[in-house]
């Protein structure tokens, strides 16, 4: 594998055809956790090429020399320049880069992992007549602003504030509680509720001056995701996790578990795993979803009615594809690869109920992550190594814990949840019903004790 940067020249060779290649595109924190994408492509002779921001450099230095034998299997790695708050700021970076690779590649697919250059390489997928999302997908899925202005009749009542509008705004006659989000980022960052006029002027006040932020109405209800893989505009997989976020302790919405499937429940009369399906499905069609998996994120109201939180058109984020793995039996990623290359793509019914828990923690600097349960040590994941193998089990095992995560370097300082990167340990289980993965769940919580100090020398010394 090699790593440039963007413009310097890399090696030629003088050969008769040009290799056959892929390029995945995202922050390579997504590489690590998904490294079946890597060896799906590699599998079939492909050239893989990893298109990430710049900011990544170091994580990528680290990936290298940890030996991993999925990194090998990246025949480059060139980074692209921009800024995780300005929108659309990779564009010219990463086009200029895929004319570079079309010299030398013949580039049979491209595919966005995550939030970062999903517009870029809808951009590149394009112009080569490659599967992929579609133009208005690829656009609307990166805006918070554009996908309420697409998807009004899907989403609650909002206001978009340019930078030049934000200190115009009439606050005090706003429908409160509200949410203010910064329209480009992702990950939860910036993301804060906010109970009245003196809470919005704060928070709107503590983003930089060039953000757009979305004000927009907080529904109440509970969180539910759907994952929707998308082949020449029809469904091949539409399924329903729940989710559990920070909204109950405090001003933030990180998340801190998902199951997959959404158990069975009935909100206002309606079903709600049905009835969320069916909104995805039209919102796919307004943005004319034509390949590729989307993570549509909605909450149900206490009368049932579900209301579009927003839409990303790349892999869902945490572990949840590692999720689906072990609820269907089935790696997720290698039917992703499949849509991306035009090969006929499907996907099992599920056969277990599976869940990733993110524990609170205490404030401090990390020392250790002690796991009292038989068989099972933590996993020291940093964001440079690539993450373990789940295997799933079959339909009538018992319920399983299938390992614990640990997502920060010891001596690290842990603090408050402000966003997804704040979190430090997380464990994936999986049952045949929920009563048993909810039972499973307060066992491996009791299990897992989170080690921390406050005194950071001394921490960083051991």
């Amino acid at each position: 594998m090699t790593t440039t940067d963007r413009n310097a020249t890399p090696a030629t060779r003088d050969v008769p055809q040009k290799p056959r290649a892929f390029v995945l595109a995202g922050a390579f924190r997504v590489v690590c956790r998904n490294p079946r994408f890597v060896t799906a492509l590699a599998e079939r002779g492909l050239a893989v090429l990893v298109m990430t921001p710049s900011g990544t450099r170091d994580q990528v230095t680290a990936a290298l020399q940890t030996g991993e034998p999925v990194f090998e299997q990246i025949t480059e790695v060139r980074y692209v320049a921009g800024s995780l708050d300005r929108e659309s700021s990779f564009n010219a970076s990463a086009l200029a880069l895929a004319a570079e690779w079309r010299e030398r590649f013949t580039i049979v697919g491209t595919y966005a992992m995550e939030e970062t250059l999903v517009e870029p390489a809808g951009l590149i997928g394009d112009q080569l007549a490659l599967p992929s999302p579609g133009l208005r997908a690829s656009r609307v899925c990166r805006s918070k602003y554009l996908q309420r202005y697409y998807l009004a009749e899907h989403s609650p009542w909002s206001l978009t504030l340019p930078p030049e509008e934000r200190d115009r705004a009439d606050l005090a006659t706003l429908p409160y509680p509200v949410v203010a989000k910064p329209a480009g980022r992702h990950a939860s960052s910036g993301v804060l509720s906010c109970r009245d006029q003196e809470e919005l002027a704060s928070a709107l006040s503590s983003y930089p001056a060039h953000e757009t932020v979305l004000v927009e109405q907080q529904v109440q209800g509970p969180e539910y995701s759907v994952e929707s893989l998308v082949q020449n505009g029809r469904p091949v997989l539409s399924s329903v996790t729940a989710k559990r976020t920070t909204e109950a302790s405090g001003r933030g919405f990180v998340e801190l578990a998902h199951t997959v499937p959404a158990p069975e429940a009935e909100i206002g009369g309606r079903d709600v795993a049905a009835t969320l399906r069916e909104a995805d499905a039209e919102v796919l069609r307004a943005l004319g979803q034509q390949n590729g998996i989307t993570h549509s994120e909605w909450r149900v109201t206490a009368s049932g009615e579900p209301y579009l939180m927003e839409i990303a058109s790349r892999t869902p984020g945490d572990g949840i594809t590692l999720l689906y793995g072990l609820a269907f039996g089935a790696q997720l990623e290698s039917e992703i690869v499949r849509v991306a290359l035009g090969e006929t793509a499907a996907y099992p019914e599920a056969t277990r109920f599976a869940r990733q828990v993110y524990l609170e923690h205490p404030a401090g600097v990390l020392e250790d992550v002690v796991v009292d349960w038989p068989g099972t040590e933590p996993a020291w994941v940093r964001g440079s190594d690539a993450w373990p193998v789940l295997r799933p089990g079959a339909a009538e095992d018992p319920p399983a814990l299938r390992g614990v995560l640990v997502l920060q370097e010891k001596g690290s300082r842990l603090g408050p949840l402000r966003s997804s990167d704040d979190r430090a340990v997380t464990f994936f289980i999986d049952a045949g019903s929920v009563a048993e993965l909810d039972e499973l769940e307060r066992r491996v919580t009791d299990a897992v004790r989170i080690v921390v100090t406050d005194d950071e020398d001394a921490a960083r010394a051991r």
